[in-house]
């Protein structure tokens, strides 16, 4: 048997036209999927693309897609599906490296890369670092070498979203009449990363949320705002291809339980009736 695990993702960092293309920086938090590979007959419960993931891997090593047939792929997850919480890459990509390991075999991150999007838009959970990717072609891999101690009291609602949908929409003009305020997120991202700043990261974060609003509509935006301002947490973020929000913030030093008050006392749970208080962690599939 092989095993390989991948996080979940709590949306995007930021997310949109950013140095010529679309790209993102997913935020890995501490939920996982968890893929084992052993001898056996191929079972009815396999998620979507998990046993395309198998093959890939097997040509890429040289060895016949047919040995796949003898190959059984389990999987246990915590992660919400079509959410926006890159349920789909932790799955591909735990695979990836599960079918790798059970050949005595690894793959590198670039290469793990290239096989997801080939797949699908592929989050970049994938990687160990906080990583500017470009999500449809692998091109742009920018890795920041800072990984911020943060909180995230993620907000979960009932709306699903499908990312192959959300990618046929006509996003191309609404993407590049946002491209300067994503430049600017950039740059605050990048000047996060240089001070270790998580003030400056939450303002990165919330000016991309705000960008995707144009795109793809969070209920309650505008009183999360006012949550921010008012608790002085770092900031939010969203899944710009999903339907959940996050609060940045560290348990430590910021009122948690103020927050879920504030909360259902405005009503905004009814758009949001779970919360989850998880942990930014480093990426990377294990």
């Amino acid at each position: 048997m092989a095993k390989a695990r991948c996080p979940a993702s709590c949306g995007e960092l930021i997310q949109g036209w950013i140095l010529g293309g679309e790209k993102l920086i997913s935020c890995p938090v501490n939920w996982f999927s968890e893929v084992s590979v052993t001898d056996g007959v191929p079972g009815k419960d396999e998620r979507p693309r998990m046993r395309q993931m198998m093959k890939t891997v097997l040509a890429y090593f040289g060895l016949s897609v047919e040995m796949a047939r003898g190959l059984r792929l389990s999987f246990t997850s915590t992660i919400p599906v079509a959410k926006g919480l890159a349920s789909s890459t932790a799955d591909i990509a735990a695979t990836a490296l599960a079918t790798a390991r059970y050949f005595g075999e690894t793959l590198d991150e670039t290469t793990l890369a290239g096989f997801c999007v080939q797949l699908e838009p592929t989050d970049s959970t994938l990687f160990s670092q906080l990583t500017l990717f470009d999500h449809q072609t692998a091109a742009t891999q920018i890795a920041c070498d800072w990984q911020p101690s943060i909180d995230i009291l993620l907000l979960e609602s009932r709306e699903t979203l499908i990312t192959a949908d959300y990618h046929r929409l006509d996003r191309h003009p609404v993407l590049l009449e946002n491209a300067a305020v994503l430049e600017h997120a950039w740059r605050l991202f990048c000047q996060a990363v240089t001070t270790q700043n998580c003030w400056r990261l939450g303002e990165a974060t919330t000016l991309s949320a705000q960008a995707s609003q144009k795109l793809l509509v969070k209920p309650a935006f505008d009183s999360l705002l006012e949550l921010v301002e008012r608790s002085g947490i770092y900031g939010l973020n969203v899944a710009h291809s999903g339907s959940i929000v996050g609060l940045l913030c560290d348990r430590r030093h910021h009122d948690v339980e103020y927050l879920c008050w504030w909360l259902k006392h405005r009503g905004i749970t009814r758009f949001y009736p779970r919360q989850h208080l998880l942990t930014m962690i480093p990426g990377g599939v294990r």
